[in-house]
């Protein structure tokens, strides 16, 4: 033991006595420390289906600088066909927008940088890109750093040069991008149609008061602002020549620029038209003793007993629910559905809808019916999903709801027939006693690809059908 004191009070005083030109003391230590390094990668905007390559960014939930996690909101963006929310797949900071509101974000290609602050697994690193414009920056700036620390006895002290390094240093890293500047809030809370209408009556849709979900501005928002500042009392002033409005160039809204791609595709289709004129009136009196009983989230419509009368003449008439596949125009195949998957189209204030009541030769009336509520309401909240919209074999066009009675529908590939629903109304008859008497008329327009579909096949499943309203109780009989 004191062998071993007398050996340090030595090396302490030769340490006292230390020339000054020596590079370093006697005591030496050297440590190596470098930053917890993070992974900056810009998350990429996946493909949402249907073949669907850009979608239009309605709003943002974040902001550089934000901290998120797993499943948390990061923005919404509306393809051709519906509103989709984009979650975040990890825990991080937001480092950086590529897109602002309004703008097309391309599927594929990066939509945020985000700092991944947990362990990523080979199908977390396959939502990734390569390394982002913020993360090259910063992971070049993340050399390490070597800190040499002279120790007499028990250590060094701290000089004031690397007091305030660290300090500078240390307020670097805390401090945090300022958010960045987006176009507006209120701008971003409406569907591009909106938008679309808002721009061509010339008004700015911050003035307008929204009614929608999280006050987005619906269509009826806008045509109400409208109408209000038309009928304002205008203070009379001479009489000035009237300036006329000059034309403009705007762009199509997703709607219009996926409803312009499948309506052209329809222009090869050389169409068959056939009319009908079914008597409702049974199922008038059907509905109106169910829905007696009913409540209103329960009540029946005419709608729901056609598409189930269409199911039923699909068994005998299958053609009329197969798909035409044109693809090599050499060789055309034609494949006959086995699933009767029928596209309703809906009218919301984004545009014509078409989403799908799948396997309804699975479905009862009442199930039908509570389907298309649920369609109904999700389109015209714009949450419909892009599966919504999927595995069409066959198209109804309800154009009864607005109005009119015989037309024209147009079919959409690969499908080979559509029918349009007018609007029911009464009309004189006679019976079979030669008596005067009211009875509900509704006309079925029908469709039909005339390059598979023969005329005398059309008219026979629009008969079946027609039969089938006329007399509700023989679809009992087929029912499953």
């Amino acid at each position: 033991m004191s062998t071993t004191r007398s050996f340090l009070s030595r090396a302490i005083r030769l340490q006292q006595h230390r020339p000054t030109h020596l590079s370093r003391p006697l005591f030496y230590r050297q440590f190596h420390a470098s930053h917890t390094h993070f992974v900056i990668k810009p998350f990429l905007l996946a493909d949402i289906g249907e073949g669907i390559t850009e979608c239009q960014l309605i709003q943002w939930f974040v902001q550089p600088g934000a901290r998120v996690e797993q499943f948390d909101k990061l923005c919404e963006v509306q393809s051709d066909k519906a509103s989709v929310e984009i979650t975040s797949p990890f825990d991080g900071v937001i480092k950086k927008l590529y897109y602002e509101p309004d703008d097309m974000a391309l599927t594929g290609k990066p939509l945020v940088d985000i700092d991944i602050q947990q362990e990523l697994s080979e199908a977390d690193a396959a939502k990734l890109g390569g390394g982002g414009e913020e993360g090259k920056k910063e992971e070049g700036a993340r050399e390490e750093q070597r800190v040499e620390v002279e120790a007499e006895g028990v250590g060094a002290e701290h000089t004031p040069e690397s007091e305030a390094s660290s300090g500078k240093s240390e307020s670097q890293e805390t401090q945090q991008p300022p958010p960045r500047e987006s176009k507006g809030d209120k701008g971003s809370l409406a569907t591009p149609a909106v938008r679309h209408l808002v721009k061509e009556h010339g008004v700015e849709i911050t003035d307008i008061k929204g009614t929608g979900k999280d006050g987005r501005v619906l269509k009826e928002d806008v045509h109400r602002h409208v109408s209000q500042r038309d009928q304002k009392p205008q203070t009379p002033t001479s009489k000035a020549p009237v300036a006329t409005k000059e034309d403009r160039k705007v762009p199509l809204t997703a709607v219009q620029n996926q409803m312009f791609k499948t309506m052209t595709k329809s222009l090869n289709i050389p169409h068959f038209l056939y009319t009908s004129s079914p008597d409702m009136t049974a199922i008038t009196a059907l509905r109106k003793r169910l829905n007696a009983a009913a409540s209103p989230d329960e009540k029946l419509t005419h709608l729901a007993f056609i598409m189930k009368a269409i199911s039923i003449a699909f068994a005998r008439h299958p053609l009329l629910n197969a798909s035409l596949d044109t693809k090599d125009p050499k060789k055309p195949e034609l494949t006959y559905r086995g699933s009767h998957n029928f596209g309703i189209a809906i009218d919301t204030p984004s545009g014509l809808l078409v989403p799908v009541v799948k396997n309804v030769q699975d479905l009862n009336i009442a199930e039908i019916a509570s389907t298309m509520r649920q369609l109904s309401q999700a389109a015209r909240n714009n949450k419909l999903a892009p599966g919504d919209f999927s595995g069409a074999t066959f198209t109804v066009s309800n154009i009864g709801s607005v109005g009119g009675g015989v037309v024209s529908p147009v079919i959409s590939e690969p499908q080979v027939a559509i029918v349009g629903v007018g609007r029911s109304k009464i009309v004189p008859a006679f019976d079979e006693n030669d008596e005067l008497i009211k009875r509900e008329e509704l006309v079925l327009s029908w469709s039909a690809d005339h390059r598979v579909v023969d005329g005398a096949e059309c008219a026979r499943c629009a008969e079946r059908v027609k039969s089938l309203l006329e007399d509700p109780a023989s679809m009992l009989v087929e029912l499953r």
